[in-house]
């Protein structure tokens, strides 16, 4: 089991603090795992397991609790000593009819400290959840970076018949349970396939009564062939179009927030570097983890820019960073990643070696920018640049990633 260590130091300051502490994320990303690894921290510090009380409602055994009076009923059987503190975790709580109720509750009662993970968005955007608004802290989780994946792959012996690990990573992504699988191409697609479906069906189709579901999945190609470049619902729709698909912008626009919404695809918008603003159109698509598009659309190098594009988006989000895409004038910067008083600046490409075009755009989309923010080009190329040219800094890109 890998320590989700980034995330666990995020959560531990909040421990017996009155805030439901909220973890939410994609299914399969780890949440469960990162609940077990609060509660074992807990027990290491003195907690008794009888002052624990755990909910997963991926598991049979707490299938009976239906909605907010089931839970209440079975958290108050187990919670009987008044003076004693609980410790309660509920795992996908978004399964749970009106469970902001019943968690509302027992945080007003002062004797629980609440742990919460949740599958989709809008669990904490509905009429429902402003019975918990400013009364919780959410903790937004991902699948395993590059980092997290390099510790647990080299520690698997079926594993070391491939030492191209990052090749690995990009391929078939970072969610943990492929780690307990034999590491064969066509187990590892059937996994994320299987996967893939799951998410669709159980937190987009069903969960908004979606009828076209293979136009879902075409938008969603779309997107997982397009990471990196600008997309509009204009553009999917006169695709689709071309494709003898008829849909409506508002109609494409409605599947992309449910699939937003089910952790499975991030928007990242741009930001006007000259007029000091968020721009509301052409943002850019990527996907949770670069496995997704394994399962989708298969393996294809063309494709290499915009999943290294992908994998630095989900580590600088995994770090804490908001991010967004500059423009820069007419030239674009690919992040502005923010967190506090701290900025930086990234390019990302697959190499500057053998293009002089190359080489220029990436470093002349920083021309102009006077502020002493760090700008960087990350590149998968081993060695020959200076590291420093005109206050920017190029890193190789794998370096970049392990970088803690």
């Amino acid at each position: 089991m890998v320590l989700r260590e980034k995330y666990l130091n995020r959560i531990i300051p909040f421990i017996d603090k009155p805030l439901i502490k909220t973890i939410t994320g994609v299914r399969r990303c780890g949440k469960s795992t990162l609940l077990r690894q609060i509660e074992n921290f807990l027990i290491k510090q003195g907690i008794g397991k009888s002052r624990i009380i755990s909910i997963n409602k991926e598991l049979f055994e707490f299938d009976a609790i239906r909605n907010y009076k089931d839970l209440h009923q079975y958290i108050s059987s187990k919670a009987k000593r008044s003076k004693e503190k609980y410790y309660l975790f509920i795992d996908e709580v978004q399964e749970i009819e009106q469970w902001e109720k019943a968690v509302n509750s027992f945080l007003a009662e002062e004797k629980f400290d609440i742990f919460i993970s949740g599958s989709n968005a809008r669990m904490l955007s509905s009429d429902l959840a402003t019975l918990i608004t400013g009364r919780y802290i959410e903790f937004r989780m991902y699948p395993f970076t590059f980092s997290e994946f390099r510790e647990i792959y080299t520690t698997k012996k079926n594993n070391e018949v491939n030492d191209d690990i990052f090749g690995q990573f990009i391929k078939y992504g970072g969610f943990p349970g492929l780690h307990n699988l034999v590491w064969e191409e066509e187990i590892l697609r059937q996994y994320l396939v299987s996967l893939y479906s799951t998410v669709v069906l159980k937190d987009v189709v069903i969960r908004n009564q979606i009828k076209n579901v293979s136009m879902l999945n075409h938008i969603l190609d779309f997107v997982a062939s397009n990471c990196g470049n600008i997309t509009t619902a204009k553009s999917i729709r006169d695709f689709s179009k071309s494709q003898g698909r008829n849909i409506t912008v508002d109609t494409v626009l409605n599947y992309l927030q449910y699939t937003l919404d089910a952790f499975l695809i991030h928007k990242t918008k741009r930001f006007d570097l000259i007029g000091k603003r968020l721009l509301e159109t052409y943002e850019k698509y990527f996907l949770v983890d670069t496995g997704l598009a394994f399962a989708m659309i298969g393996h294809s190098p063309a494709l290499i820019s915009g999943q290294l594009e992908n994998v630095v988006l989900i580590e600088l989000l995994s770090r804490g960073y908001v991010v967004n895409v500059g423009k820069n004038k007419e030239k674009e910067i690919d992040f502005i990643a923010s967190k506090g008083n701290e900025k930086i600046y990234i390019q990302v490409c697959s190499t500057l070696t053998g293009n002089e075009n190359v080489y220029k755009r990436e470093y002349n989309a920083f021309q102009g920018l006077d502020d002493n923010f760090p700008k960087f080009v990350l590149s998968l190329d081993e060695a020959g640049f200076t590291t420093s040219k005109n206050g920017i800094k190029w890193i190789n890109l794998k370096k970049f990633l392990l970088d803690k």
